[in-house]
């Protein structure tokens, strides 16, 4: 879609209100697209710590998904806000922001034979926290699951949200 200066300044005006809640704020990146008639919006924020912030709405009004997408993004903060002054006291993080390599879509139909395409690569510091701090952050990201380093073994993990609205819990086995 076309991005209207109006628009522009729309956005930056309401996605840059996240920024007064970190020192350190890396680059916002702001989705607009419209499909069949509903206005959708994504915002990533990659903040200090490695932590990312993502929001995302649909409705029929570009500026009412905006107003939406924003309200979230504020909401999954204060929501946290606690834990995250506890943890940003504590100090101990890395400036690493997420890493996202994209590499162009394989469209040809995979053989049997032929090796399965990887269309994105994400690479990510593996922060040692415990299960519910990485529970934290996943919901923070409005994602399904997350990778962390147990604290308390060291181990690689994956937290993930069940079907029934629980949590779960992936450890290699020995």
């Amino acid at each position: 879609m076309e991005i209207t200066p109006a628009l522009r300044d729309y956005v930056e005006k309401r996605v840059g209100k996240v920024t007064k809640y970190f020192d350190r704020v890396g680059e916002i990146t702001v989705l607009l697209t419209v499909s069949k008639g509903r206005h959708i919006v994504e915002v990533t924020v990659p903040v200090e710590g490695g932590i990312l912030l993502r929001g995302e709405e649909a409705t029929m009004d570009m500026y009412t998904s905006i107003d939406l997408v924003v309200e979230k993004l504020e909401r999954q903060i204060h929501k946290h806000k606690t834990k995250l002054q506890r943890r940003f006291r504590g100090g101990g993080f890395k400036a690493d922001m997420v890493k996202d390599e994209s590499r162009p879509v394989n469209t040809a139909a995979p053989d049997d034979d032929e090796d399965y395409s990887i269309v994105k690569t994400k690479r990510f510091t593996v922060k040692p926290m415990d299960v519910q701090e990485a529970i934290m952050e996943m919901n923070m990201l409005n994602h399904d699951f997350y990778m962390f380093r147990n604290a308390e073994n060291e181990q690689v993990c994956v937290v993930y949200r069940r079907t029934d609205g629980n949590y779960g819990l992936i450890e290699p086995g020995n």
